[in-house]
């Protein structure tokens, strides 16, 4: 880690030009800091809003070098950029977060090993490569249970439910030669909560109100504060981040998606960046998890989280976004994040809206009559 102050008027870079990119160097052009960005594609959402945007494909040193020339500290918004220029930058000294938590985080069979090493739950798994060994391990864990590519996926890309034996026939044209998978025992959770927090380059950890999250086909629909945990299971939860943060040396901010089963929590997933669940903080709290992330790498202090009392994040996806804006002038009490992206495919995120208030249950009457619980 650097441990090295950056001032406002220095340039940040950021590996990836996706909307949490674009996100971050808005909070930080807020703090005064100057934004280049790597990203392959032109326009990309954070590029809009970046001072510098170098064109190039993740894996590209050349590209990367740029980067690193012109920047005085760099941060990576998603996990699926290259590894080794990402330790290329951590040599470099100017990768506060380091290359470690994404080299974990790309891939679910290290991502387990590292709960498991932590004394966190984790449901029962197994690494698989054939097919005769996913029958094996299916025999062993039992129905219903998730197949997962190791590395890749996301909103439900790259995995496949196994509800009962039977299903182990469509696993079979899914396994493809030569690459690995991961079978896990299917949780049947009360509720999935992330708990988003920052952890500063001194050790530092602050953390966000835990969030609970809805999903629909596998995608995130809304996350909302507070979630409905008891203050035991909440502790847990932060233990279970503070236990992740020290064995990992993070820094900045670190997402945990966990599955509660009546008194348990369980570890599902890990992101090494500000993540999809935590956008409510841009309005709900007094710092941001984008906020907070720009802190943590600039080596300024954290800030202590106070938040509204409720808040609910809804997702806008491309098969949405031209309703939403059609009735935008309509809908109440929304706070609108859009974020640039040219192509609105279906099931792609294009947006968030916000809503903030005293109650779930007053923001809930505000959604209903906004018609947006039918998304």
């Amino acid at each position: 880690m650097t441990n090295k102050l950056i001032q406002p008027g220095q340039t940040i870079g950021i590996l990836g030009g996706g909307q949490l990119g674009r996100m971050m160097a808005t909070a930080a052009k807020h703090m005064g800091y100057r934004i280049a960005v790597l990203d392959p594609k032109e326009d990309c959402p954070c590029a809009q809003v970046a001072d510098h945007h170098i064109i190039g494909a993740y894996d590209d040193r050349e590209a990367a070098q740029q980067l690193l020339d012109i920047s005085d500290v760099i941060t990576y918004e998603f996990e699926n950029v290259d590894l080794s220029i990402a330790e290329m930058l951590e040599d470099a000294a100017k990768l506060p977060q380091g290359a470690y938590p994404l080299k974990v985080t790309q891939n679910r069979e290290l991502e387990k090993g590292v709960s498991v090493e932590a004394g966190l739950n984790v449901p029962e798994y197994a690494i698989v490569q054939t097919f005769d060994q996913l029958k094996e391990a299916a025999a062993t864990i039992g129905f219903p249970s998730m197949l997962k590519t190791v590395t890749g996926g996301y909103d439900g890309k790259g995995q496949l439910k196994l509800d009962a034996e039977s299903d182990l026939a469509e696993a079979e044209s899914f396994i493809a030669p030569d690459s690995t998978y991961i079978i896990e025992a299917f949780v049947p959770f009360d509720r999935e909560i992330s708990i988003i927090f920052t952890r500063s380059q001194s050790g530092d950890i602050v953390y966000f109100p835990i969030a609970e999250n809805i999903h629909h086909n596998q995608i995130l629909f809304k996350t909302q504060i507070p979630a409905a945990i008891t203050a035991d299971i909440e502790a847990k939860a932060q233990q279970i981040a503070k236990s992740i943060g020290e064995s990992m040396d993070l820094a900045g901010t670190f997402a945990i998606e966990l599955f509660v089963q009546g008194d348990q929590v369980f570890v599902n997933e890990m992101a090494p960046r500000p993540h999809n669940s935590g956008h409510y903080t841009i309005e709900a709290c007094n710092v941001s998890q984008f906020e907070q992330h720009i802190r943590a790498l600039v080596g300024l202090p954290l800030l202590p989280v106070h938040t509204f009392p409720a808040a609910v994040m809804i997702n806008v996806l491309g098969a949405q976004q031209k309703e939403l804006f059609r009735r935008l002038e309509h809908i109440e009490q929304a706070h609108l994040h859009d974020y640039g992206k040219k192509e609105a495919r279906a099931n792609r995120k294009m947006g968030h809206i916000t809503f903030i208030g005293e109650s779930l249950e007053q923001i809930e009457q505000t959604i209903e009559k906004n018609n947006l619980h039918s998304w």
